[in-house]
């Protein structure tokens, strides 16, 4: 187990280097102004329009960074500074939400793996680090058969990390590829979009990497187990 918290703690502190990186560029291309005078919420609704999307709503959320494209209701929720920001990270941010209304809407598959995964993710990650730990405290062939159903379980969420990555990507890359023909940025405003996406996506790909690892950890534990 205590394998298990170094790589936790290892992957926790590259995430926060990684989520400083990314705000630290937010704030920085936050203070750009926007050459168009746009506000992320107007790019957000253009850039829906011109994909023929008329059934998704673009609305204001509280927080930084809790930008979010939900499913369930169709709504491209955009944080306060996104929402009414005229610059280049929230006009990032805006059509990469959008990315995905546009996924949803073309049936993109890795999109529809995610979502058809969520229910099960939500059950698995309530349970296996408590089925685990009973697992690995249990020393009888029912304990390493409780570590192996929370492997298991564990194994779901990996998987869920994994898809996320190309669903994220793929988001990015249509969002770039949109302000880019439309004219929405200048050269050097599209080079502060770009960035931005590019650190967000290096948060999922942290946690996919983590999530990996610990896995592999996880794995190797009942493996040993199984064997004695």
């Amino acid at each position: 187990m205590m394998g298990a918290w170094i790589i936790g703690i290892v992957m926790m502190l590259v995430s926060m280097l990684v989520s400083q990186q990314l705000k630290s560029r937010f704030k920085k291309y936050s203070a750009t102004p926007l050459s168009n005078g746009m506000s992320g919420a107007e790019i957000a609704t253009q850039m829906l329009n011109d994909s023929g999307i008329r059934d998704v709503k673009v609305i204001s959320v509280p927080g930084q960074l809790t930008d979010h494209y939900n499913p369930a209701n169709k709504t491209v929720n955009l944080s306060e500074p996104v929402y009414h920001g005229r610059n280049a990270a929230a006009a990032a941010v805006a059509a990469h939400e959008c990315g995905h209304a546009v996924q949803h809407a073309t049936a993109y598959q890795w999109l529809a793996m995610r979502s058809s995964l969520v229910p099960i993710v939500n059950v698995s990650s309530k349970f296996m680090q408590w089925v685990i730990l009973a697992g690995i405290m249990l020393t009888s062939s029912f304990g390493t058969t409780l570590l192996w159903a929370g492997v298991g379980l564990f194994a779901f969420t990996t998987l869920f990390s994994l898809i996320t990555l190309p669903v994220e990507y793929d988001a990015s890359n249509r969002a770039l590829a949109w302000i880019k023909r439309n004219g929405v940025v200048t050269t050097s405003e599209f080079a502060m979009s770009e960035d931005s996406l590019k650190w967000a996506a290096r948060t999922y790909v942290v946690a996919a990497i983590g999530s990996i690892a610990t896995l592999v950890y996880y794995v190797m534990m009942a493996m040993g187990r199984s064997r004695d």
